[in-house]
């Protein structure tokens, strides 16, 4: 039985009629850029965040990028940044100036390793930029006490964890910044690109607000040289429809990402995915690893179980970053995962039926 590794129907067919609702309404409104969707679509995500302030933008790169200038990170200065990670985590530092410095992973949740950032840390270190990876939340109460130790900025790459919680505190509430993104795969979704930068400082959040809109808060009048990297109208409408859908959403990903361990308990060779005491995750991804990545993958191709890699390259080893002069063997945790990971399918609507064919599949393989 054929299974994809993502579909939208379950979450999408039952929404058609409110979502086309709030996009005509969008439509009818005449007002297409920065509008009230936009406005209240930020109060509710802010509140779902636990933080007073949410700033919509263009997309999760951009929150990233925006947040680092908002805080005055620039030419010259040092990102801690997790080695295994989506290459936007860097490209953010790298587009202000900045040179990314990876830290390695804590082996079994795969997220920064708290113990290893201060060995990273010189005295061009501006921030650090944990990565909430595949939808668990890092040891967060642990990193902010070495920034707080070293007088260092916190940006949370929370695009992977909507949601998820450390010590019962959301993701997105812990760093003076932190971003988001709303990709139409992310556990909470637009119809295309968007992002989000959400914090507790008001001062902070004015300021990505003008960077966001061309360095403008009164229009033509511009106190900063700025970006354009607005949250659509579009989008934002859909996304009021959908948030209150989002936690529902997140059980109904725990139960399957409980229903696969159950499942694939009994496989030695198969490595499945552990959560941190204190952490929550939502389970953007369902990661598991085994030495036979490869094979294993091309044998749930030939099944119709679709899969992904993420990431087959680690950002040191990617041709974009070749000029920081890395070779292989320089982060070997990165380089294991990239070498070992597979992402299996997990989506909400996956039924009982859908878990089963790809549980045979996978012990066929292994059997």
């Amino acid at each position: 039985m054929p299974v994809s590794f993502l579909s939208f129907a379950a979450q999408h067919d039952p929404l058609r009629q409110d979502i086309m609702a709030a996009i005509g309404q969008v439509y009818d409104s005449h007002y297409y850029v920065l509008g009230k969707s936009v406005q209240q679509f930020e109060q509710e995500y802010a509140a779902f965040c636990g933080v007073p302030h949410c700033v919509g933008v263009a997309n999760g790169l951009d929150a990233l990028h925006l947040a680092l200038v908002a805080l005055g990170v620039g030419e010259g200065d040092e990102v801690i940044v997790p080695s295994n990670t989506y290459i936007a985590t860097w490209l953010a530092a790298t587009f202000v100036g900045a040179t990314p410095v990876p830290v390695e992973p804590d082996p079994h949740t795969y997220n920064l390793d708290p113990a290893r950032i201060e060995a990273a840390i010189t005295p061009r270190t501006r921030a650090i930029m944990p990565v909430h990876l595949y939808g668990q939340a890092c040891a967060m109460s642990e990193i902010m006490a070495v920034a707080a130790r070293h007088g260092l900025h916190v940006v949370e790459d929370n695009a992977q964890a909507q949601g998820a919680a450390w010590q019962g505190q959301l993701t997105g509430s812990f760093g003076q910044l932190n971003a988001t993104s709303f990709y139409p795969g992310k556990n909470l979704g637009a119809l295309g690109d968007a992002g989000a930068v959400t914090c507790h400082d008001a001062t902070l959040a004015e300021r990505v607000r003008t960077l966001r809109n061309y360095g403008s808060q009164q229009k033509y009048y511009n106190e900063r040289v700025g970006y354009n990297s607005r949250l659509d109208e579009l989008q934002a409408a859909v996304l009021r429809v959908k948030l209150p859908h989002l936690p529902t959403w997140t059980a109904q990903r725990q139960q399957l990402a409980a229903r696969y361990d159950a499942l694939l308990a009994d496989l030695p060779e198969l490595v499945l995915p552990r959560t941190a005491p204190g952490a929550t995750h939502v389970y953007h991804l369902y990661v598991v690893r085994t030495a036979r990545r490869d094979a294993l993958q091309q044998h749930l191709t030939q099944h119709g179980i679709g899969t992904l890699i993420h990431y087959p390259v680690p950002p040191h080893l990617q041709q974009a970053y070749e000029f920081l002069g890395y070779q292989p063997g320089a982060f070997p945790l990165a380089e294991e995962l990239a070498r070992t990971s597979l992402s299996l399918p997990l989506w909400p609507g996956m039924t009982e039926t859908d878990l089963q064919a790809v549980s045979t599949a996978v012990h066929s393989f292994f059997n």
